[in-house]
């Protein structure tokens, strides 16, 4: 008894313990013998299927319930299903407390308006379909999110002491209609529409989300043995040799890059270079096989393929100017961290950024990608280019820097804008290098906003200092994404 109050204590008042989701060391490493009482024994709910991947794994259904035994290996706790009494280690974000917010299907914490808009269009999902996010602009609130035929609907979830009990909150849409939590809101108007734009009828299809770079990282399995992975259908051609969907494990979908023997080395230097960089917005290295040739290079796989290719599809041409600024400021995102990390890309373009589930978009193709010491890299003698994306001082004098990563963005953008079309139409190479530098630059597409070409053609300037940095663009994109004015705008997919 003293147990369930406890945890019932827990769950209402929303410790921080059980709110911070990327764990710290001291919670690892809790001294209170009553607290660790109550990691322990207080139920946890899965939510979504874990198949094992390794023999320490436990496999988990959607809906069983497990203790928590250990959590000192940070991303993988040591649980105990409730159903079987089976032991073993499972992805920590797969699992919430039982009656917490975070276990209702429909619960998709911090997220962006227009990213909720995206997953709640994206196919699977229809009309009455919904979510509660994290609000963007009120701390410690929510919204809900709603499917209204081919719009979403967005309704701000507030709350106030109740006039009984001060220490009690209250929540509601409607000051008329106020509930005691945002469970029984959601039930509420899961079966009455009480002024909404319709009855909400089903949450919004969540993919899993659990990052295996971090498996890989914290289990120590960089090398792993070529028998583990099971090649099956090409998939494309990569800097190296070819890309192939393979399975790993016999459970999990993997890419994988083969290696042409004469790159060995260059090969080595991806493989480092990937291992270095973690970032949401950039794809994530789980392991390579060096023990024989050909090496093997395996990443997450992206369900969508290149976004050259997304661009091109029905799905893509669907995207109107927010979804397709959304895929630019993801792009964005991940080249500010390479900047960061005082990483030059050297290949940025469409055909290098993947796209995944709820149209995440990933940057790849690290085959370039070189450390920058002195602000620039010089490439070797002989290295080539694709001059339609590569700013003038790198095409011409091989001298590679953030900057010029930053005219790639440009020309990315275009591509972006234009579905996929390739940049400078009509234009071979030679010409392009020679209208460019007598300050050529391409027009604006059909459609885009002027605030889009703007952006384009400041990445264009001559001089690269003059060019923003990816953090302050990606900062343009993100107010650009949340205005609203530009939600149901097209553009022109001809040509």
């Amino acid at each position: 008894m003293y147990v369930s109050i406890m945890c019932i204590q827990l769950s209402r008042h929303k410790l921080a313990l059980y709110r911070n989701r990327e764990l710290s060391n001291s919670y690892n490493t809790l001294d209170n013998p009553i607290l660790r009482y109550f990691l322990q024994y207080c139920k946890y709910v899965a939510l979504h299927d874990y198949a094992a991947r390794v023999e320490d794994d436990l496999s988990m259904l959607k809906g069983q319930h497990f203790y928590i035994m250990d959590r000192s290996q940070g991303y993988w706790w040591y649980a105990k299903c409730t159903d079987t009494g089976k032991m073993g280690y499972v992805p920590f974000n797969y699992l919430a407390p039982i009656a917490s917010l975070e276990s209702n299907e429909w619960h998709f914490g911090d997220m962006r308006r227009l990213e909720a808009e995206n997953c709640l269009m994206m196919p699977g999902n229809d009309h009455g379909s919904f979510l509660v996010r994290v609000s963007e602009s009120r701390s410690g609130e929510y919204s809900l999110s709603v499917r209204d035929g081919d719009v979403v609907k967005h309704y701000r979830i507030r709350s106030r002491p109740s006039r009984t009990n001060p220490d009690v909150r209250r929540y509601f849409i409607s000051r008329q209609l106020p509930f005691s939590s945002i469970q029984q809101l959601v039930e509420h108007y899961m079966k009455n529409q009480s002024g909404l734009c319709c009855e909400l009828i089903a949450p919004c299809i969540k993919h899993s989300t659990f990052n295996f770079d971090k498996y890989f990282l914290l289990m120590d399995k960089w090398e792993i043995p070529k028998s583990s992975v099971v090649l099956k259908e090409r998939i494309g051609k990569g800097q190296f040799g070819e890309v192939y969907k393979a399975v790993w494990n016999g459970t999990t979908l993997v890419a994988v890059k083969t290696l042409h023997l004469c790159n060995a080395e260059d090969f080595l230097m991806e493989a480092q270079t990937m291992k270095r960089l973690h970032h949401p917005h950039l794809i994530q290295l789980y392991a390579v096989c060096t023990q024989s040739a050909p090496f093997y290079l395996i990443t997450e796989l992206m369900s969508k393929g290149s976004l050259l290719v997304f661009l091109q599809s029905p799905e893509g041409r669907a995207l109107g100017v927010a979804g397709l600024a959304l895929l630019a400021v993801q792009v964005a995102s991940g080249m500010a961290y390479l900047e960061s990390q005082r990483y030059v890309h050297r290949d940025l373009a469409a055909r290098n950024c993947l796209v995944g589930e709820g149209n995440v978009v990933k940057i790849g193709d690290f085959g370039l990608a070189r450390m920058i010491h002195n602000q620039e890299y010089v490439a070797h003698a002989g290295a080539r280019f694709p001059i339609k994306w590569t700013a003038p001082e790198a095409a011409n004098y091989s001298r590679f820097t953030t900057a010029s990563d930053v005219w790639s963005f440009g020309i990315l953008l275009t591509e972006i804008v234009t579905y996929g079309r390739v940049p400078y139409p009509g234009m071979h190479n030679a010409e392009v290098l020679r209208q460019v530098e007598a300050g050529y630059r391409m027009p604006a597409p059909p459609g885009c906003p002027a605030e889009l070409y703007d952006l384009m053609l400041e990445c264009w300037a001559a001089d690269e200092a003059a060019r923003p940095s990816f953090a302050s663009i990606h900062g343009r994109l993100q107010v650009f994404c949340e205005d609203t004015k530009f939600n149901k705008v097209s553009i022109s997919s001809d040509g």
